[in-house]
């Protein structure tokens, strides 16, 4: 997978169980998603000028172990598959020796600001899409993707 961005535990995602919260996992799962947009093109002045951006239309947290405060996070990002307007993505959280924190698995969509309407990634998005396809045409599906919640029955 490709390493996407590197944060650090801040004191504000420790909870009362001494440990990051799960807001604060979600949270960091959120700026990935950012730092995709900014790899892809997308940054603040794309999304001002073009009135286009992305929104989040699904996801699914695997919380796998904990993290503590000022404990360093690497979260990586595999795009599983991609259409003319959405990206099914796949983040990873990973302490500094490779250990899994958690997964994200997302949907995300492009959407034309002026109309608040899904519309199809602009070219030079779209380029990009297929760069990241290219590079990672040889990975596997990661064993977190696509599950589904429920209690097994006995």
């Amino acid at each position: 997978m490709s390493l996407l961005m590197k944060t650090a535990v801040r004191p504000d995602w420790v909870d009362y169980n001494g440990h990051m919260n799960d807001a604060a996992y979600a949270q960091v799962f959120s700026l990935a998603v950012d730092q995709l947009m900014d790899n892809l093109g997308m940054n603040e002045t794309f999304r001002s000028e073009q009135q286009y951006s992305m929104f989040t239309l699904e996801t699914h947290v695997c919380y796998l172990d904990e993290a503590h405060e000022d404990q360093n996070l690497l979260v990586t990002m595999q795009l599983l598959d991609d259409d003319a307007k959405r990206l099914h993505v796949f983040f990873t959280m990973t302490d500094e020796g490779g250990g899994k924190l958690a997964t994200s698995e997302q949907m995300l969509m492009g959407m034309d600001m002026h109309t608040g309407r899904p519309s199809p990634f602009p070219e030079m998005i779209q380029n990009q899409i297929q760069q990241i396809n290219h590079e990672q045409s040889t990975y596997s599906l990661p064993k977190e993707a696509g599950r589904t919640i429920g209690i097994k029955k006995r």
